[in-house]
Protein backbone atom coordinates (compact mmCIF):
# COMPACT_ATOMS: atom_id res chain seq x y z
CA UNK A 1 0.00 0.00 0.00
CA UNK A 2 1.29 3.45 -0.88
CA UNK A 3 2.08 5.69 2.04
CA UNK A 4 1.53 8.76 -0.12
CA UNK A 5 -1.49 8.56 -2.38
CA UNK A 6 -0.97 10.33 -5.75
CA UNK A 7 -4.33 12.06 -5.26
CA UNK A 8 -2.56 14.49 -2.94
CA UNK A 9 -0.06 15.44 -5.68
CA UNK A 10 -2.96 15.99 -8.09
CA UNK A 11 -4.70 18.17 -5.49
CA UNK A 12 -1.49 20.15 -4.92
CA UNK A 13 -0.93 21.06 -8.59
CA UNK A 14 -4.66 21.78 -8.94
CA UNK A 15 -4.35 24.21 -6.02
CA UNK A 16 -1.47 25.98 -7.78
CA UNK A 17 -3.47 26.27 -11.02
CA UNK A 18 -6.53 27.61 -9.18
CA UNK A 19 -4.35 30.01 -7.20
CA UNK A 20 -2.98 31.44 -10.40
CA UNK A 21 -6.35 31.56 -12.16
CA UNK A 22 -7.81 33.65 -9.33
CA UNK A 23 -4.94 36.10 -9.55
CA UNK A 24 -5.14 36.29 -13.33
CA UNK A 25 -8.87 37.10 -13.14
CA UNK A 26 -8.21 39.87 -10.62
CA UNK A 27 -5.63 41.66 -12.76
CA UNK A 28 -8.03 43.98 -14.71
CA UNK A 29 -9.12 45.65 -11.45
CA UNK A 30 -5.65 47.14 -11.00
CA UNK A 31 -5.39 48.13 -14.69
CA UNK A 32 -8.58 50.16 -15.12
CA UNK A 33 -7.12 53.58 -14.33
CA UNK A 34 -3.75 53.06 -16.09
CA UNK A 35 -5.53 51.99 -19.29
CA UNK A 36 -7.85 54.98 -19.03
CA UNK A 37 -4.90 57.33 -18.55
CA UNK A 38 -2.90 55.93 -21.50
CA UNK A 39 -5.57 55.31 -24.13
CA UNK A 40 -8.30 57.71 -23.02
CA UNK A 41 -10.90 54.94 -23.06
CA UNK A 42 -13.84 55.49 -20.74
CA UNK A 43 -14.04 53.35 -17.62
CA UNK A 44 -17.33 52.01 -18.99
CA UNK A 45 -15.57 50.81 -22.14
CA UNK A 46 -12.77 49.20 -20.16
CA UNK A 47 -15.27 47.66 -17.75
CA UNK A 48 -16.98 46.01 -20.72
CA UNK A 49 -13.95 43.73 -21.01
CA UNK A 50 -14.31 42.83 -17.33
CA UNK A 51 -18.02 42.13 -17.84
CA UNK A 52 -17.32 39.79 -20.76
CA UNK A 53 -14.68 38.10 -18.61
CA UNK A 54 -17.14 37.54 -15.76
CA UNK A 55 -19.86 36.27 -18.09
CA UNK A 56 -17.58 33.78 -19.82
CA UNK A 57 -16.08 32.77 -16.49
CA UNK A 58 -19.50 31.48 -15.50
CA UNK A 59 -20.69 30.10 -18.84
CA UNK A 60 -17.46 28.26 -19.65
CA UNK A 61 -17.55 26.05 -16.54
CA UNK A 62 -20.07 23.40 -17.70
CA UNK A 63 -18.51 23.12 -21.16
CA UNK A 64 -15.02 22.86 -19.65
CA UNK A 65 -16.22 20.07 -17.36
CA UNK A 66 -17.65 18.26 -20.40
CA UNK A 67 -14.37 18.76 -22.27
CA UNK A 68 -12.49 17.29 -19.31
CA UNK A 69 -14.75 14.24 -19.39
CA UNK A 70 -14.19 13.86 -23.15
CA UNK A 71 -10.52 14.77 -23.62
CA UNK A 72 -9.01 14.61 -20.15
CA UNK A 73 -8.41 17.02 -17.28
CA UNK A 74 -4.75 17.60 -18.03
CA UNK A 75 -5.20 18.63 -21.67
CA UNK A 76 -8.03 21.04 -20.94
CA UNK A 77 -6.29 22.63 -17.94
CA UNK A 78 -3.04 23.12 -19.86
CA UNK A 79 -4.92 24.61 -22.83
CA UNK A 80 -6.75 26.95 -20.45
CA UNK A 81 -3.48 28.29 -19.05
CA UNK A 82 -2.17 28.83 -22.57
CA UNK A 83 -5.29 30.88 -23.33
CA UNK A 84 -4.70 33.00 -20.23
CA UNK A 85 -1.05 33.52 -21.17
CA UNK A 86 -1.97 34.50 -24.73
CA UNK A 87 -4.77 36.81 -23.63
CA UNK A 88 -2.58 38.65 -21.14
CA UNK A 89 0.50 38.77 -23.35
CA UNK A 90 -1.29 40.07 -26.44
CA UNK A 91 -2.46 43.18 -24.57
CA UNK A 92 1.10 44.51 -24.84
CA UNK A 93 0.43 45.32 -28.51
CA UNK A 94 -3.21 46.46 -28.35
CA UNK A 95 -4.23 49.88 -29.65
CA UNK A 96 -8.05 49.61 -29.76
CA UNK A 97 -10.58 48.94 -27.00
CA UNK A 98 -12.09 45.95 -28.85
CA UNK A 99 -8.70 44.27 -28.57
CA UNK A 100 -8.91 44.57 -24.77
CA UNK A 101 -12.34 42.92 -24.88
CA UNK A 102 -10.94 40.13 -27.04
CA UNK A 103 -7.82 39.57 -24.91
CA UNK A 104 -8.98 40.09 -21.33
CA UNK A 105 -12.66 39.47 -21.93
CA UNK A 106 -12.73 36.47 -24.26
CA UNK A 107 -9.35 34.72 -24.01
CA UNK A 108 -8.70 35.20 -20.30
CA UNK A 109 -12.41 34.67 -19.55
CA UNK A 110 -12.44 31.33 -21.37
CA UNK A 111 -9.14 30.29 -19.78
CA UNK A 112 -10.01 31.14 -16.20
CA UNK A 113 -13.55 29.82 -16.64
CA UNK A 114 -12.08 26.44 -17.56
CA UNK A 115 -10.20 26.52 -14.24
CA UNK A 116 -13.23 27.49 -12.17
CA UNK A 117 -15.22 25.46 -9.68
CA UNK A 118 -16.26 22.90 -12.31
CA UNK A 119 -12.57 21.97 -12.44
CA UNK A 120 -12.65 21.49 -8.65
CA UNK A 121 -15.73 19.28 -8.85
CA UNK A 122 -14.13 17.12 -11.55
CA UNK A 123 -10.87 16.65 -9.63
CA UNK A 124 -12.50 15.80 -6.30
CA UNK A 125 -15.10 13.55 -7.94
CA UNK A 126 -12.49 11.43 -9.69
CA UNK A 127 -9.64 11.35 -7.21
CA UNK A 128 -11.26 11.45 -3.76
CA UNK A 129 -13.82 9.40 -1.90
CA UNK A 130 -12.37 9.98 1.53
CA UNK A 131 -11.81 13.66 2.47
CA UNK A 132 -13.74 14.75 -0.65
CA UNK A 133 -15.51 17.63 1.09
CA UNK A 134 -12.36 18.85 2.81
CA UNK A 135 -10.36 18.86 -0.42
CA UNK A 136 -13.21 20.69 -2.17
CA UNK A 137 -13.03 23.35 0.54
CA UNK A 138 -9.26 23.70 0.27
CA UNK A 139 -9.32 24.00 -3.52
CA UNK A 140 -12.19 26.49 -3.39
CA UNK A 141 -10.19 28.56 -0.90
CA UNK A 142 -7.42 28.79 -3.48
CA UNK A 143 -9.53 31.44 -5.21
CA UNK A 144 -9.50 33.76 -2.22
CA UNK A 145 -5.84 33.05 -1.56
CA UNK A 146 -4.96 33.90 -5.15
CA UNK A 147 -6.62 37.29 -4.84
CA UNK A 148 -4.82 37.99 -1.57
CA UNK A 149 -1.44 37.12 -3.07
CA UNK A 150 -1.72 38.60 -6.56
CA UNK A 151 -3.61 41.86 -6.05
CA UNK A 152 -1.04 43.58 -3.78
CA UNK A 153 1.84 42.32 -5.95
CA UNK A 154 0.26 43.39 -9.22
CA UNK A 155 -0.74 46.75 -7.75
CA UNK A 156 2.88 47.45 -6.84
CA UNK A 157 4.07 46.35 -10.28
CA UNK A 158 1.55 48.67 -11.97
CA UNK A 159 2.60 51.59 -9.77
CA UNK A 160 6.33 51.07 -10.23
CA UNK A 161 6.69 49.65 -13.75
CA UNK A 162 3.35 50.16 -15.50
CA UNK A 163 0.46 47.96 -16.57
CA UNK A 164 2.39 46.28 -19.40
CA UNK A 165 4.84 44.77 -16.93
CA UNK A 166 1.92 43.48 -14.86
CA UNK A 167 0.31 41.93 -17.96
CA UNK A 168 3.60 40.33 -18.96
CA UNK A 169 4.03 38.97 -15.42
CA UNK A 170 0.64 37.27 -15.62
CA UNK A 171 1.44 35.84 -19.05
CA UNK A 172 4.74 34.35 -17.87
CA UNK A 173 3.24 33.05 -14.61
CA UNK A 174 0.51 31.20 -16.52
CA UNK A 175 3.09 29.64 -18.82
CA UNK A 176 5.19 28.47 -15.88
CA UNK A 177 2.28 26.47 -14.46
CA UNK A 178 1.74 24.53 -17.72
CA UNK A 179 4.72 22.14 -17.35
CA UNK A 180 3.81 21.59 -13.70
CA UNK A 181 0.39 20.31 -14.74
CA UNK A 182 1.96 18.19 -17.47
CA UNK A 183 4.27 16.64 -14.87
CA UNK A 184 1.86 15.85 -12.03
CA UNK A 185 -1.75 16.21 -13.12
CA UNK A 186 -3.40 12.97 -14.25
CA UNK A 187 -6.86 12.42 -15.66
CA UNK A 188 -7.90 9.42 -13.59
CA UNK A 189 -6.51 7.26 -10.74
CA UNK A 190 -6.60 4.27 -13.09
CA UNK A 191 -3.91 5.99 -15.16
CA UNK A 192 -1.55 5.26 -12.26
CA UNK A 193 -3.14 1.88 -11.49
CA UNK A 194 -4.51 3.03 -8.12
CA UNK A 195 -8.04 3.49 -6.75
CA UNK A 196 -9.32 6.92 -5.77
CA UNK A 197 -8.32 7.95 -2.27
CA UNK A 198 -10.66 6.09 0.08
CA UNK A 199 -11.90 3.66 -2.58
CA UNK A 200 -11.09 -0.04 -2.52
CA UNK A 201 -11.25 -0.85 -6.23
CA UNK A 202 -9.70 0.65 -9.34
CA UNK A 203 -12.43 1.96 -11.61
CA UNK A 204 -11.71 2.04 -15.32
CA UNK A 205 -12.30 5.50 -16.81
CA UNK A 206 -15.40 5.78 -18.98
CA UNK A 207 -15.14 8.21 -21.87
CA UNK A 208 -18.51 9.70 -22.87
CA UNK A 209 -19.73 9.39 -26.41
CA UNK A 210 -20.62 12.45 -28.43
CA UNK A 211 -19.23 15.96 -28.44
CA UNK A 212 -18.38 17.90 -25.31
CA UNK A 213 -20.78 20.74 -26.13
CA UNK A 214 -23.59 18.26 -26.72
CA UNK A 215 -22.86 16.51 -23.43
CA UNK A 216 -22.88 19.82 -21.56
CA UNK A 217 -26.21 20.84 -23.08
CA UNK A 218 -27.64 17.35 -22.52
CA UNK A 219 -26.65 17.55 -18.86
CA UNK A 220 -28.48 20.89 -18.59
CA UNK A 221 -31.55 19.51 -20.36
CA UNK A 222 -31.76 16.44 -18.14
CA UNK A 223 -30.97 18.29 -14.92
CA UNK A 224 -33.48 21.04 -15.72
CA UNK A 225 -36.24 18.40 -15.60
CA UNK A 226 -35.56 17.82 -11.91
CA UNK A 227 -36.64 19.85 -8.91
CA UNK A 228 -33.27 19.72 -7.09
CA UNK A 229 -31.49 21.41 -9.99
CA UNK A 230 -33.69 24.49 -9.78
CA UNK A 231 -33.43 24.60 -6.00
CA UNK A 232 -29.62 24.39 -6.18
CA UNK A 233 -29.36 26.87 -9.05
CA UNK A 234 -31.73 29.30 -7.33
CA UNK A 235 -29.79 29.10 -4.11
CA UNK A 236 -26.45 29.57 -5.86
CA UNK A 237 -27.77 32.55 -7.83
CA UNK A 238 -28.66 34.10 -4.48
CA UNK A 239 -25.18 33.19 -3.24
CA UNK A 240 -23.61 35.14 -6.11
CA UNK A 241 -25.96 38.07 -5.60
CA UNK A 242 -25.19 38.37 -1.89
CA UNK A 243 -21.39 37.98 -2.23
CA UNK A 244 -19.55 39.05 -5.40
CA UNK A 245 -22.46 41.01 -6.81
CA UNK A 246 -23.40 43.11 -3.79
CA UNK A 247 -20.74 43.03 -1.08
CA UNK A 248 -17.77 42.49 -3.36
CA UNK A 249 -18.82 45.32 -5.68
CA UNK A 250 -20.58 47.85 -3.43
CA UNK A 251 -19.23 47.47 0.11
CA UNK A 252 -16.45 50.03 -0.39
CA UNK A 253 -18.66 52.81 -1.87
CA UNK A 254 -21.37 52.08 0.73
CA UNK A 255 -18.86 52.46 3.54
CA UNK A 256 -17.53 55.62 1.93
CA UNK A 257 -21.08 57.04 1.90
CA UNK A 258 -20.91 56.91 5.70
CA UNK A 259 -17.59 58.73 5.90
CA UNK A 260 -15.22 55.75 6.02
CA UNK A 261 -12.00 56.23 4.02
CA UNK A 262 -11.81 53.99 0.96
CA UNK A 263 -8.49 52.53 2.12
CA UNK A 264 -10.11 51.43 5.40
CA UNK A 265 -13.10 49.93 3.60
CA UNK A 266 -10.78 48.12 1.16
CA UNK A 267 -8.83 46.68 4.09
CA UNK A 268 -12.06 45.39 5.65
CA UNK A 269 -13.01 43.75 2.36
CA UNK A 270 -9.58 42.14 2.17
CA UNK A 271 -10.16 40.72 5.66
CA UNK A 272 -13.32 39.08 4.32
CA UNK A 273 -11.03 37.19 1.95
CA UNK A 274 -8.76 36.13 4.81
CA UNK A 275 -11.62 34.69 6.85
CA UNK A 276 -13.11 33.20 3.69
CA UNK A 277 -10.14 30.82 3.43
CA UNK A 278 -10.75 29.55 6.97
CA UNK A 279 -14.52 29.29 6.49
CA UNK A 280 -14.35 27.43 3.19
CA UNK A 281 -11.90 24.82 4.47
CA UNK A 282 -14.02 24.36 7.60
CA UNK A 283 -17.11 23.99 5.41
CA UNK A 284 -15.38 21.27 3.41
CA UNK A 285 -14.55 19.42 6.62
CA UNK A 286 -18.19 19.72 7.77
CA UNK A 287 -19.46 18.53 4.38
CA UNK A 288 -17.78 15.19 5.02
CA UNK A 289 -19.71 14.86 8.28
CA UNK A 290 -23.03 16.78 8.13
CA UNK A 291 -25.91 16.63 5.63
CA UNK A 292 -25.19 19.25 2.98
CA UNK A 293 -28.82 20.43 2.93
CA UNK A 294 -28.57 21.40 6.60
CA UNK A 295 -25.27 23.19 6.00
CA UNK A 296 -26.64 25.22 3.09
CA UNK A 297 -29.75 26.14 5.04
CA UNK A 298 -27.65 27.34 7.96
CA UNK A 299 -25.16 29.24 5.77
CA UNK A 300 -27.80 31.14 3.83
CA UNK A 301 -29.89 31.93 6.94
CA UNK A 302 -26.90 33.27 8.86
CA UNK A 303 -25.78 35.30 5.85
CA UNK A 304 -29.24 36.78 5.51
CA UNK A 305 -29.37 37.83 9.16
CA UNK A 306 -25.93 39.42 8.93
CA UNK A 307 -26.93 41.45 5.85
CA UNK A 308 -30.08 42.68 7.57
CA UNK A 309 -27.92 44.01 10.41
CA UNK A 310 -25.21 45.54 8.18
CA UNK A 311 -26.92 48.91 7.40
CA UNK A 312 -26.82 49.81 11.09
CA UNK A 313 -23.08 49.03 11.32
CA UNK A 314 -21.74 51.52 8.79
CA UNK A 315 -19.86 54.42 10.34
CA UNK A 316 -16.84 56.63 9.68
CA UNK A 317 -14.58 54.23 11.58
CA UNK A 318 -14.22 50.45 11.73
CA UNK A 319 -15.77 49.93 15.17
CA UNK A 320 -15.84 46.50 16.88
CA UNK A 321 -19.35 45.63 15.66
CA UNK A 322 -18.29 46.06 12.05
CA UNK A 323 -15.20 43.92 12.66
CA UNK A 324 -17.42 41.18 14.08
CA UNK A 325 -19.56 41.37 10.91
CA UNK A 326 -16.42 41.09 8.74
CA UNK A 327 -15.27 38.01 10.68
CA UNK A 328 -18.68 36.35 10.59
CA UNK A 329 -19.46 37.23 6.97
CA UNK A 330 -16.00 36.25 5.77
CA UNK A 331 -16.33 32.78 7.27
CA UNK A 332 -19.60 32.38 5.33
CA UNK A 333 -18.45 33.96 2.02
CA UNK A 334 -18.11 30.85 -0.18
CA UNK A 335 -18.74 28.21 2.47
CA UNK A 336 -21.70 27.23 0.27
CA UNK A 337 -19.45 25.71 -2.41
CA UNK A 338 -18.44 22.34 -0.83
CA UNK A 339 -22.01 21.29 0.09
CA UNK A 340 -23.34 22.46 -3.28
CA UNK A 341 -20.71 20.40 -5.12
CA UNK A 342 -21.55 17.41 -2.89
CA UNK A 343 -25.28 17.70 -3.63
CA UNK A 344 -24.70 17.94 -7.38
CA UNK A 345 -22.71 14.74 -7.15
CA UNK A 346 -25.37 13.08 -4.97
CA UNK A 347 -28.29 13.99 -7.22
CA UNK A 348 -26.67 13.76 -10.66
CA UNK A 349 -23.93 11.15 -10.29
CA UNK A 350 -21.25 11.13 -12.97
CA UNK A 351 -22.85 14.20 -14.57
CA UNK A 352 -22.43 16.07 -11.28
CA UNK A 353 -19.38 18.17 -12.28
CA UNK A 354 -21.07 19.32 -15.50
CA UNK A 355 -24.35 20.07 -13.71
CA UNK A 356 -22.42 21.97 -11.06
CA UNK A 357 -20.90 24.01 -13.89
CA UNK A 358 -24.42 25.13 -14.84
CA UNK A 359 -25.27 25.80 -11.20
CA UNK A 360 -22.10 27.90 -11.00
CA UNK A 361 -23.21 29.82 -14.10
CA UNK A 362 -26.35 30.79 -12.19
CA UNK A 363 -24.06 32.11 -9.44
CA UNK A 364 -22.41 34.48 -11.92
CA UNK A 365 -25.74 35.65 -13.35
CA UNK A 366 -26.96 36.36 -9.82
CA UNK A 367 -23.79 38.33 -9.12
CA UNK A 368 -24.16 40.38 -12.29
CA UNK A 369 -27.83 41.15 -11.58
CA UNK A 370 -27.10 42.25 -8.02
CA UNK A 371 -24.14 44.42 -9.04
CA UNK A 372 -26.33 46.35 -11.48
CA UNK A 373 -29.42 46.47 -9.26
CA UNK A 374 -27.55 47.77 -6.23
CA UNK A 375 -26.08 50.56 -8.35
CA UNK A 376 -29.56 51.52 -9.50
CA UNK A 377 -30.79 51.51 -5.88
CA UNK A 378 -27.94 53.85 -4.91
CA UNK A 379 -28.81 56.20 -7.79
CA UNK A 380 -32.52 56.17 -6.93
CA UNK A 381 -32.45 56.48 -3.13
CA UNK A 382 -29.06 58.00 -2.43
CA UNK A 383 -27.83 55.06 -0.33
CA UNK A 384 -27.67 51.27 -0.33
CA UNK A 385 -30.02 50.52 2.56
CA UNK A 386 -32.77 48.96 0.43
CA UNK A 387 -30.18 46.80 -1.36
CA UNK A 388 -28.88 45.36 1.93
CA UNK A 389 -32.38 44.54 3.16
CA UNK A 390 -33.39 42.92 -0.13
CA UNK A 391 -30.18 40.87 -0.12
CA UNK A 392 -30.84 39.75 3.44
CA UNK A 393 -34.30 38.59 2.47
CA UNK A 394 -32.96 36.78 -0.59
CA UNK A 395 -30.39 34.94 1.51
CA UNK A 396 -33.12 33.74 3.86
CA UNK A 397 -35.04 32.59 0.78
CA UNK A 398 -31.89 30.68 -0.21
CA UNK A 399 -32.05 28.90 3.14
CA UNK A 400 -35.66 27.90 2.44
CA UNK A 401 -34.74 26.60 -1.04
CA UNK A 402 -31.92 24.53 0.44
CA UNK A 403 -34.12 22.96 3.09
CA UNK A 404 -36.75 22.19 0.42
CA UNK A 405 -34.21 19.77 -1.06
CA UNK A 406 -35.27 17.34 1.68
CA UNK A 407 -38.53 16.74 -0.20
CA UNK A 408 -36.59 15.04 -3.00
CA UNK A 409 -33.84 13.59 -0.87
CA UNK A 410 -34.68 9.95 -1.55
CA UNK A 411 -35.61 10.27 -5.21
CA UNK A 412 -33.27 8.49 -7.65
CA UNK A 413 -32.17 11.23 -10.01
CA UNK A 414 -30.28 11.27 -13.24
CA UNK A 415 -26.82 10.13 -13.96
CA UNK A 416 -27.58 10.34 -17.66
CA UNK A 417 -25.64 13.08 -19.36
CA UNK A 418 -22.23 11.44 -19.17
CA UNK A 419 -22.96 7.81 -18.35
CA UNK A 420 -26.15 7.66 -20.40
CA UNK A 421 -24.43 8.86 -23.52
CA UNK A 422 -21.82 6.14 -23.03
CA UNK A 423 -24.34 3.33 -22.50
CA UNK A 424 -26.24 4.33 -25.64
CA UNK A 425 -23.08 4.29 -27.74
Amino acid sequence: MRRFHPAWAVAAVTFVALLGAAGFRATPSVMLQPLHDEFGWSLGTISAAVSVNLLLYGLTAPFAAALMARFGIRRVAMAALLLVSAGSGLTLWMTQSWQLVLCWGVLVGLGTGSLALGFVATITGRWFVKHRGLVTGVLTAAGATGNLIFLPVLSRIVESDGWRTAALTVSIAALLVVPLLGWRLRDHPADLNVPALGATEIEAPVKPAGGAAGNALRALRDAARTRPFWLLAGGFAICGATTNGLVGTHFIPAAHDHGMPQTTAATLLALVGVFDVVGTIASGWLTDRVDSRILLGAYYALRGLSLLVLPSLFAATAHPSMLIFILFYGLDWVATVPPTVALCREYFGAAGPIVFGWVFASHQFGAAAAATSAGLVRDRFGDYTVAWYVAGGLAILGAVLSLMLYAGKRLPLLEQSVQGATSRA
